[in-house]
This record gives structure tokens, C-alpha cells and sequence, in this order.
């Protein structure tokens, strides 16, 4: 027994993966980068003039020195990596809800150009402060991931407003 498909007259679609970059709109990705590192600095800034209100009342002096010396130990840079993380998870969510498909994907994307422009950051500061390699690696492999979390969350509500909107009854 032979099976003989009949003709439809159109070749079936050709098979081919999807690439890296299809589907990724600039802007959005730009505008995530631009909140993360905004977001970031405003609340790193938030962050060491709330601590260092609490150590004028101990110490009477703010100085340079004594905001790098807090920012090098523990608490200080777990404070950072938590600060930088949740600012990239907003830049990567602000990127997805912005594009309105492939979240993750621009999430990610907006974490890869924070790590760039981190990079490029660090090079034209002058004196930067030395930092242990442990604060270093972990930052490095946090900052996708975390825009890709942001790009996550975006998916998620937008996939649960749809569901409420498909609920809805009709008038």
C-alpha cells in the first residue's frame, strides 16, 4: 500500500533555526540599559547616603575614605550586588513589557549591554576601587540572568492579563 499525498500547489516552508539576534528590537534593549544604569546609580547614591546619615550621628565626618572603606566589605558589596541585580531585573522587565514579545530575550539582552556598559564604565574611571575577585565574578555572571528575570516577570504578567482578558465575560 502506497500513500500519494495530493498537491496543495505551495512547497511546505523551508526548516530553519531561528538566529541569536531575530526578533530583537534596539530600542527597547537601549531604554532597559539606560533605567538599569540610572536606577542603579540613583540607588546606590540612595543607599550610601542612608548609611552614611547613620555613621555622621557615630563618627561626625563623611569622607571619601570612609564610604570606600564600607563599600569594601561584606555587607557593602553584597548591598551593591543586590542593588545592581534588581536594577537590571527593572531595566530587563521595562525592555520586555516595551517590546511585547520575546521577553526573556530582551531581558537578556539588556543585561548583556549593562555588563558592556559596566565594562566601559570601569575603564574611564580614573582610580577604581579594588574589589575582591569573588564581587567581581559573581557580578559578572549575575547581570544576565537578572535582566533575563526581569524579562521573565514581564512575560508572566503580561501571560496572566491575557488569561483575565480571554475570563471576561462578554456584554
Amino acid at each position: 500500500m502506497q500513500n500519494h499525498p495530493t498537491p496543495t500547489g505551495n512547497p511546505p516552508p523551508p526548516i530553519e533555526p531561528t538566529g541569536f539576534f531575530t526578533g530583537v528590537q534596539i530600542r527597547p534593549v537601549i531604554v532597559g540599559i539606560v533605567v538599569d544604569y540610572i536606577a542603579t546609580q540613583l540607588a546606590m547614591a540612595a543607599f550610601i547616603f542612608g548609611y552614611l546619615a547613620k555613621e555622621l550621628s557615630k563618627q561626625g565626618e563623611v569622607t571619601e575614605e570612609l564610604i570606600q572603606k564600607y563599600m569594601t566589605t561584606t555587607e557593602g558589596l553584597m548591598a551593591a550586588l543586590i542593588i545592581g541585580g534588581l536594577c537590571t531585573a527593572l531595566g530587563g522587565f521595562i525592555a520586555a513589557r516595551r517590546a511585547g514579545v520575546l521577553e526573556i530575550k530582551h531581558g537578556a539582552f539588556v543585561g548583556l549591554g549593562s555588563l558592556i556598559l559596566s565594562f566601559i564604565h570601569q575603564a574611564m574611571l580614573e582610580q577604581s576601587m579594588q574589589l575582591p575577585e569573588w564581587f567581581n565574578f559573581l557580578s559578572i555572571v549575575a547581570v544576565i540572568p537578572a535582566g533575563a528575570l526581569g524579562g521573565y516577570v514581564a512575560a508572566v504578567l503580561k501571560s496572566s492579563g491575557a488569561d483575565r482578558r480571554r475570563q471576561r465575560p462578554v456584554s
